[in-house]
């Protein structure tokens, strides 16, 4: 893929949130009526609960951080720990940045990266408004962190390293700003089967979370030779059911699904 390719990408994905930041709309990860279906059926919380949140996680956010936008539940693997510094890749309306800032308390910290302004804007205003002090939002790219090395201790994501048309890169600088010992605990879509041409050349496809899916045995690959190590994706089956509204009559469903990804930094490092 051409670097004029990844711009390309990177522009349709910016626009595209952009335009969800600035309508305030819940959807699936896409987001789009396009391959969505209606925008307005259901709500965000309605979206979050059955991806795994519970009903206090959706009630103790600040109104507007929770999009609707994610395909799992990346706070019930990361097992955060009180004191500890959290990194949200594509941190969106702030949703799991707030949550994780529970979890941590004020002794820990919580950093969220977005590289659409719009989705930064919103962020910042939900965490001055709700008093979330801990909180950093920061607008970059994932593949150029704006985050110091051997910083984090866990990096969480929720839907959003598919999205990138430079994968292995967004995990070379995960690893590079954990701290040894540091773990990843990421929700994202995978492939399970090679998608038609069509649906790959679909720019509404990739900025909807689908076409830009790689394989469980990609990804595992890309996570290796960065030097992760204690590598776990766990494709979910079950996810089928709300992926297949993402693109209705589409089958989509038979090309994706939700997974957990997990990895660890070795303490050598």
């Amino acid at each position: 893929m051409t670097k004029q390719k990844h711009d390309e990408i990177r522009s349709a994905v910016r626009e595209n949130y952009g335009n969800v930041a600035a309508s305030a709309g819940a959807g699936c990860c896409c987001s789009t009526s396009s391959c969505c279906g209606s925008p307005n059926a259901v709500t965000a919380a309605d979206i979050s609960l059955g991806l795994g949140y519970s009903g206090e996680d959706v009630a103790a956010v600040p109104a507007g951080a929770n999009m609707g936008l994610g395909c799992g539940n990346p706070q019930a693997i990361a097992s955060l720990q009180p004191g500890e510094t959290v990194l949200d890749l594509g941190s969106g309306g702030g949703f799991d940045c707030f949550l994780a800032a529970r979890a941590v308390g004020e002794t820990g910290q919580v950093i969220g990266v977005d590289m659409t302004p719009e989705m930064i804007t919103t962020s910042r205003g939900n965490a001055n408004n709700s008093g979330f002090w801990n909180v950093d939002f920061r607008l970059g790219e994932l593949e150029n962190l704006p985050v110091a090395d051997g910083l984090i201790d866990v990096i969480i994501s929720n839907c959003v390293i598919n999205l990138s048309p430079e994968k292995e890169r967004v995990f070379k600088e995960a690893f590079r700003v954990l701290k040894p010992g540091g773990r990843l605990a990421i929700s994202d879509v995978v492939a399970t089967a090679a998608m038609p041409e069509a649906v790959k050349k679909d720019m509404a496809m990739y900025t909807g979370c689908i076409a830009g899916a790689s394989f469980i045995s990609e990804l595992e690959s890309m996570l290796q030779r960065v030097g992760f190590e204690e590598i776990r994706i766990r494709p979910k089956d079950e996810s089928r059911a709300f992926i297949r509204d993402w693109a209705p009559g589409s089958k989509i469903e038979d090309y994706v699904v939700s997974a957990t990804i997990e990895a660890v930094k070795p303490l050598a490092y």
